[in-house]
C-alpha cells in the first residue's frame, strides 16, 4: 500500500478515510425518507391554516417589507397594471353582435401574424349588408402572439381589446391555444363588461353622424 507514503513531485501525503458504517437503516433511507415527509406535511398543515384563517401575507403590501414574502400562486395574485396587456377580447354591440367589421387592420398590423380573420356579408335586408363586414371566422393564435398590443391600436372600431386582465392558461397541447371568435367574445374586461370603452354611433341611430348606405346617395 502506498497510501502513507508521498506521491509524485510534491511529495504529496494522502490521508485515509475510514469507510462510513452503513447499516441496514442508512442503506434503506427510511429515516431521511420519514424526516422529508414530517417536513413537507408541516409546510402543509401551515400553510392551510394560515389560507383557511386568512393569516397570509398580502402580496402587494407587504412585498416590499424586509425579508422573503411568497406569493401563493394561483390562490394569491400580484394585481397586473392598469395597462396590463392580457388575453383578447372581442367586445360586442348592444345586440350582442360582435363590432367587428372584418377589415383585416388587425391581422395586417400584426407583426407575428397571429391573427386570422374570415370576412363574410350580411344577409340580404339586413340594413349593414354592402356597408360593412362581420367576421365569420376570429382566430388568433395565442402562442405566437407577442402581446404588442399593435392590433388593439390599428383597430378603427375598438373592436378587440386586451384589457381582460388573465393572461393565458398553461394549456398542455397546441390546439388550446388557438381562441376562435365565441370564445374571444365570451371574455370580458376588467369591469366585466363585454361592451366597447368607445361608444360607437352605429348606422340608423340617431346620434349617427356619418353617411348610411341609404342616405349617403351611392
Amino acid at each position: 500500500m502506498l497510501i502513507n507514503q508521498p506521491l509524485g513531485p510534491k511529495k504529496v501525503v494522502g490521508t485515509p478515510i475510514p469507510r462510513p458504517d452503513r447499516n441496514a437503516s442508512v442503506q434503506t433511507y427510511i429515516p431521511e425518507i420519514a424526516k422529508g415527509l414530517a417536513m413537507t406535511m408541516a409546510h402543509f398543515f401551515r400553510n392551510t391554516k394560515e389560507m383557511a384563517l386568512g393569516q397570509r401575507n398580502d402580496p402587494t403590501i407587504e412585498s416590499i417589507s424586509d425579508g422573503i414574502n411568497c406569493v401563493s400562486y394561483p390562490e394569491q395574485r400580484r394585481p397586473y397594471a392598469e395597462r396590463f396587456r392580457g388575453v383578447h377580447r372581442l367586445t360586442h354591440r348592444a345586440d350582442g353582435s360582435p363590432r367587428c367589421v372584418a377589415c383585416l387592420c388587425c391581422s395586417t398590423a400584426c407583426p407575428a401574424q397571429c391573427i386570422h380573420i374570415e370576412p363574410a356579408e350580411y344577409p340580404v335586408g339586413d340594413s349593414r349588408r354592402g356597408y360593412e363586414r362581420f367576421p365569420a371566422r376570429f382566430v388568433i393564435d395565442e402562442l405566437r402572439c407577442v402581446f404588442c398590443g399593435f392590433c388593439v391600436e390599428a383597430c378603427p372600431c375598438d373592436a378587440i381589446r386586451m384589457d381582460t386582465g388573465i393572461h393565458a392558461a398553461p394549456y398542455d397541447s397546441r390546439e388550446q391555444f388557438i381562441f376562435e371568435k365565441d370564445l374571444l367574445m365570451s371574455f370580458k374586461g376588467r369591469d366585466g363588461s363585454q361592451l366597447s370603452e368607445n361608444p360607437r354611433h352605429e348606422p340608423g341611430d340617431p346620434t349617427h353622424p356619418g353617411v348610411t348606405r341609404e342616405h349617403g346617395g351611392h
